[in-house]
């Protein structure tokens, strides 16, 4: 086996619905303000999804402009994993819904469900599949609908999330240097209970009771979730940075999860990383979850943030709890 990278991202694409949500659309009805959101998570807009849209159909999309970007067809594709919260149904996988979308019938499909983490561990996990020569080619989408899993009447959740897709098509070999040079995933099943949707599988069914007592939305302890998301997503910028053989003054954007800018701003601080090599969208998107990192890097790309050769970090936390990194040579 050969040393890193194995990989590379070929190609970026990225999904955003047509309807913009600002803070003061919130202030009618909730007891906020857009200062106050502003101020405590630096959010000051996001989009929702349609009722006819999908993650799945917002895939397809992004994964058109992935896979032109990557100069390659869907017939390429060795393995298609999708990274969502909010998947089109409970079965089969949203990765199935994507392929019959777009025909790619070469590929293996599934899903992958670590929440806010998931767009890394499927790169991870896309990595693999190429270094063991399963796949040449893997598209990688994060992507979320999470305003269906929100309790619009909960000001303490409604006003972080949005909607959108991400895709990355990862390829073999390392393109002029270029590729993954580390990676890095975790996770501790003990704080499950910090952020969950207690209702809706198979522990507790769906039922009028459940519907009644809104049971089938997200419920989020937050002073305890970013206290361990600060700590995890430093413990994850280290593991990255170790592996890869490389220093924090050497890295050129740090690309965090968008989840809150005071997290993202502790993460920085801790990795030794200055203000101007943060990448920040949280203001624009709100928190999409798994799609926050590829809409973040497509974001960076075409505003010329990203440009090729530059050191990037990635790192992200979320519901399980999950936690990942990852070190790319663009």
């Amino acid at each position: 086996m050969t040393a890193r990278p194995f990989a590379h991202l070929a190609g970026l694409g990225v999904y955003l619905p047509s309807r913009v949500v600002a803070n003061k659309d919130f202030e009618a009805r909730l007891e906020t303000s857009d200062q106050w959101i502003v101020e405590r998570t630096g959010i000051r807009e996001r989009r929702y999804a349609g009722a006819e849209e999908t993650v799945s159909t917002m895939a397809q999309a992004a994964t058109a402009t992935a896979l032109a970007r990557a100069g390659i067809g869907v017939e390429d594709l060795g393995a298609l994993i999708v990274a969502t919260a909010t998947p089109d149904h409970p079965l089969p996988s949203t990765a199935c819904y994507l392929q019959a979308l777009i025909g790619a019938r070469n590929a293996a499909a599934f899903d992958v469900a670590a929440a806010c983490s998931g767009f890394l561990f499927g790169i991870t996990m896309a990595e693999g599949l190429i270094a063991t020569g399963q796949a040449r080619h893997v598209l990688v989408v994060g992507g979320e609908k999470l305003t269906s899993i929100t309790d619009q009447d909960d000001r303490s959740t409604a006003i972080l999330f949005g909607d959108g897709v991400g895709a990355a098509v990862i390829s073999a070999g390392a393109k002029d240097g270029r590729g993954i040079l580390s990676t890095f995933i975790k996770s501790d099943g003990a704080l499950t209970n910090l952020l969950y949707i207690p209702s809706g599988g198979t522990a507790d069914p769906i039922s009028e009771r459940m519907v009644r007592e809104r049971t089938h939305y997200m419920k989020m302890a937050g002073r305890e979730v970013f206290k361990h998301a600060v700590l995890t997503m430093a413990e994850a910028c280290d593991e990255a940075l170790r592996r890869a053989g490389v220093t924090a003054e050497q890295i050129d954007l740090l690309v965090p999860h968008q989840a809150n800018i005071r997290i993202i701003d502790s993460t920085a601080k801790h990795a030794g990383i200055p203000a101007e090599k943060v990448l920040v969208t949280v203001d624009r998107y709100g928190n999409t979850s798994a799609a926050s990192i590829p809409m973040a890097l497509a974001y960076a790309e075409s505003t010329g943030r990203l440009k090729p050769g530059m050191l990037v970090l990635l790192v992200a936390f979320g519901a399980g709890f999950t936690w990942g990194s990852a070190v790319i040579r663009w």
